[in-house]
């Protein structure tokens, strides 16, 4: 009776924290996102890109599914706990085969297989600990069966059937299976679970913690071994300005708002905010986040590397483009997680959008240290904004009372 106990999946209560097994998963995403970027950085050519992208995109995807398993029955209670630590294994290998998912490389498995099965074993895992927990509920049972008809069968196969083959059928193959999934996920229905709202919302904030510290390791990273300069001082306390403003744009006010729309939505709406302004938005900010650690790697690069570059050396090209870029889609999944949860729409966030992809082409002609600066402008200046114009309303939303 003891050990049947001990395998018994426990229920998620409302008002649970995140769980200490559940931070010791992201650290297998904190692996790959720090491989993606590597994998990036090494060849900042389009195709090498778009690959980044989409393995990003299935990293992001194992994520999302053991967050929202975790916010159905205890991570850390039970044979809940088993499968996590399975599912950390597979994660962990695909991040390990991240370098090789579209092109083998000589001796060893064959890599690009060897991330589907390893994909297709962290998947396995989450359907079946889904299916064990909705055993007495019709309704989620019902929305499992349905989702995992669509979901397992086209993303997992295509990915398989895309280890065989090389060039252009092979990401098109991986395009294929992403959007077929994420495709299905969102037409499968919202019969779904949020058990602990505040749960979900820790989650989805702590992930963004995670690529925000990337994003600081690139900068450490990019300059490791090179001797301590003024130029290095200055970008890398630049680059962590940028990263602790965008952390500032999320956490002093949106999410906030965000959590607090989740917390009081009832029955569809609520798996659709959950869905919507959590599982999908966040993506483009995570992306972005990945996108601007390239970015800071470069810069830091060009800045410190007398013998390779000057101080009057541009930046340009895909590093340029992902470190505003980056910026750039944080800011619009921002936008887009808040307005579908609240119905506000951040003009004035929309008009640093706009800002900053005009200015994309004059820093193309400015010395990189200058173009990190700039960027770091007008992030300063949407805060700084914020700050101050909605003053009122932000000690309100935080503190519940009038400033």
């Amino acid at each position: 009776m003891t050990g049947a106990k001990r395998l018994r999946l426990q229920p998620m209560s409302e008002g649970s924290s995140v769980t200490q097994l559940e931070l010791f998963f992201d650290l297998v995403l904190v692996f790959a996102f720090t491989v993606v970027t590597d994998l990036a950085a090494d060849d900042p050519s389009a195709k090498n890109l778009v690959r980044a992208l989409l393995v990003l995109a299935l990293m992001w995807w194992v994520w999302i599914a053991y967050s929202w398993l975790g916010n159905v029955v205890r991570a850390d209670e039970g044979i809940m706990r088993v499968a996590m630590f399975v599912a950390m294994g597979g994660a962990f290998i695909a991040a390990l085969t991240i370098p090789e998912a579209f092109n083998d490389l000589p001796g060893g498995w064959y890599g690009p297989l060897v991330f589907a099965i390893a994909y297709l074993v962290v998947r396995l895992v989450h359907l079946l600990m889904f299916w064990l927990c909705s055993a007495g509920d019709s309704q989620l049972r019902t929305q499992v069966v349905r989702w995992a008809l669509g979901s397992i069968t086209i993303g997992t196969t295509l990915l398989l059937v895309a280890a065989t083959t090389h060039g252009t059928v092979q990401i098109a193959l991986w395009f294929a299976a992403i959007a077929g999934d994420y495709l299905w996920t969102l037409i499968a229905g919202n019969g779904w679970r949020i058990n602990s709202a505040g749960h979900f919302a820790e989650r989805y904030g702590l992930i963004i913690i995670v690529a925000l510290g990337e994003s600081i390791v690139s900068i450490g990273i990019g300059v490791r071994a090179l001797p301590i300069s003024w130029p290095i001082t200055l970008a890398a306390l630049l680059g962590l300005a940028i990263s602790g403003l965008l952390w500032w744009a999320y956490f002093d006010v949106a999410a906030i708002a965000v959590e607090h729309e989740l917390k009081h939505a009832t029955g569809e709406r609520q798996i659709q905010i959950a869905r919507n302004s959590y599982t999908f938005w966040h993506f483009p900010m995570i992306v972005g986040i990945i996108a601007l650690s390239l970015g800071l790697k470069k810069v830091l690069y060009y800045v410190g590397d007398a013998s390779h570059h000057t101080l009057h050396d541009a930046l340009y090209g895909a590093p340029l483009y992902c470190l505003y870029g980056g910026v750039v889609l944080f800011l619009v999944g921002l936008i887009g997680a808040k307005h579908y949860a609240t119905g506000e729409f951040g003009t004035q966030r929309a008009v640093a959008v706009v800002l900053l992809l005009a200015l994309t082409p004059v820093a193309t002609a400015l010395p990189a240290l200058v173009s990190l600066g700039l960027l770091c402008a007008v992030l300063f200046a949407l805060i700084g904004y914020e700050t101050v114009r909605f003053a009122d309303p932000r000690e309100q939303l935080r503190h519940g009372s009038p400033a």
